[in-house]
């Protein structure tokens, strides 16, 4: 079900006019979305979506349909090889299907084969979001790690996270302000001018 506050808002939002050379330069690629659990990957994703009028796919979604099991579940009964594996089969085949908007798992990007297709299939956009910010929005959620695992992570996957084609900076602000700043990015890394499409 589309969101009619957010359709009514990209129906005028000032990137309008821009859209249709958006679409055209990304082809068959997708915006993928990656960062820490917590940056808003999902939430952020939807709205970006549904402003480019571009399908959505949340990869962690995806995992635990075909695995008929919660990412947990996953974990605790076949471990973290078992499922990273799986996880890299599933984005393979999601970016397959561009263009659309993939959000994906916090640690997906850590495969070196995956980062590889995301480079030819995708425009990678990190969402980087301060610890704080992580702590506050994955407390309400029982299945996320604890925040002393999210310090032991961090400098581990954001030099990976800071090789991302765009960075946005995830914070405390309405979701619609971070889509506006994803689509106020996207012109000059895909090498638009507006009414122009794409730049050789």
């Amino acid at each position: 079900m589309v969101d009619t506050a957010v359709q009514k808002h990209a129906e005028n939002a000032p990137e309008s006019a821009l859209r249709p050379d958006i679409i055209r330069a990304l082809g068959t690629r997708s915006l993928v979305l990656v960062g820490m659990m917590g940056a808003g990957k999902s939430s952020i994703g939807r709205r970006l979506a549904t402003r480019l009028n571009l399908p959505f796919a949340d990869a962690d979604t995806e995992i635990e349909t075909a695995a008929g099991m919660t990412i947990p579940e996953i974990f605790e009964r076949h471990g973290e090889p078992y499922f990273r594996a799986g996880e890299a089969r599933v984005i393979a085949r999601l970016l397959d299907h561009g263009p659309q908007v993939l959000a994906t798992g916090g640690g997906a990007i850590m495969d070196q084969r995956t980062r590889d297709l995301i480079h030819i299939k995708g425009v990678s956009i990190w969402l980087k979001a301060d610890l704080d910010v992580l702590s506050r929005r994955t407390k309400r959620r029982g299945d996320r790690p604890l925040i002393d695992k999210m310090k032991d992570l961090m400098p581990l996957r954001e030099p990976v996270y800071a090789l991302s084609d765009i960075v946005v900076q995830s914070r405390d602000e309405p979701h619609d302000t971070i889509v506006d700043e994803i689509i106020a990015a996207l012109p000059k890394h895909l090498n638009i001018i507006a009414g122009e499409g794409t730049q050789p």
